[in-house]
């Protein structure tokens, strides 16, 4: 974690929360304060299966850098990365190098949590189920209806335990 002393300084930080993949980056916006969470923005950067994987990875930096030129977060929480044997686990790490290459070009603080501890933060059990999770982000951000898709709700997710941890 970045020298948190500015954090807690801080009344209110814009967060960017990123869930990363290669065929769907999740990403989730919230602004965060004295007593309140607000979801600014959520969705995917999608890249098509058909592409190069190199034109797949300049799709992500180039939506990634629009989004934050967009929004200009204040700090990043990206999920860590699980690893399991996979034949898209390279394409993943890769991606997820491209979205940290990013944001430091843009020379915002980068958080990052394995999926255990966004979960424990947002529900209190690191072993808790999607439908949990999803429950929590709705609750703290006081939505009625869930973000979608899950990729976007897993990024406020990790924005979300970026603002309970600092």
């Amino acid at each position: 974690m970045p020298n948190s002393n500015w954090l807690h300084r801080l009344k209110e930080l814009r967060i960017l929360g990123i869930d990363p993949g290669l065929a769907r980056v999740g990403y989730g916006v919230i602004d965060a304060g004295e007593g309140k969470i607000k979801m600014i923005d959520c969705g995917i950067i999608h890249t098509e299966k058909d592409h190069a994987e190199g034109e797949r990875m300049v799709e992500i930096a180039l939506d990634l850098r629009r989004l934050i030129r967009a929004w200009k977060p204040q700090l990043a929480s990206v999920e860590k990365f699980f690893f399991y044997r996979s034949s898209t686990t390279i394409s993943v790490v890769q991606a997820r190098g491209v979205i940290l290459m990013t944001l430091a070009r843009f020379q915002i603080p980068i958080v990052e949590f394995p999926p255990m501890q966004i979960k424990l933060a947002l529900t209190g059990s690191g072993r808790a189920g999607k439908d949990e999770v999803l429950m929590a982000v709705m609750r703290e951000l006081n939505l009625q209806y869930p973000p979608k898709p899950d990729d976007a709700s897993d990024a406020l997710g990790a924005a979300i335990t970026a603002w309970f941890q600092r």
